[in-house]
């Protein structure tokens, strides 16, 4: 069982930064896929970004080169650095958790709001 709690989110002005953080119970962290999705309103949730037991990171095309995702294994929690927001990034984001690189994970933190304004 692992549990996730994200934090990090807010209020911001396009081009600016954000760092979301998500921190995860467990003693086997460093064994999971972490994942980062988002759900802007009246749309369906959206992979983000992932990386992998190993480090190996994957984008979606729309965040690719502006944000970069990464995982401290000591604190046990993966971030999520998010540079040039747009306005479009505005959403619920989520981290998930799997032993496998899957498309629906099987643990998800309850999510934290990011909103960019123009």
């Amino acid at each position: 069982q692992v549990q996730l709690v994200e934090s990090g989110g807010g209020l911001v002005q396009a081009g600016d930064s954000l760092r979301l953080s998500c921190a995860a119970s467990g003693r086997t962290f460093a064994r999971y896929v972490m994942t980062w999705f988002r759900q802007a309103p009246g749309k369906e949730r959206e992979f983000v970004a992932r990386i992998t037991n190993v480090g190996n990171t994957y984008y979606a095309d729309s965040v690719k080169g502006r944000f970069t995702i990464s995982r401290d294994n000591a604190k046990n929690t993966v971030y999520l650095q998010m540079n040039s927001l747009k306005p479009e990034d505005t959403a619920v984001y989520y981290c998930a958790a799997d032993l496998r690189i899957i498309t629906t994970p099987a643990y998800w933190g309850q999510g934290t709001q990011v909103t960019v304004s123009p």
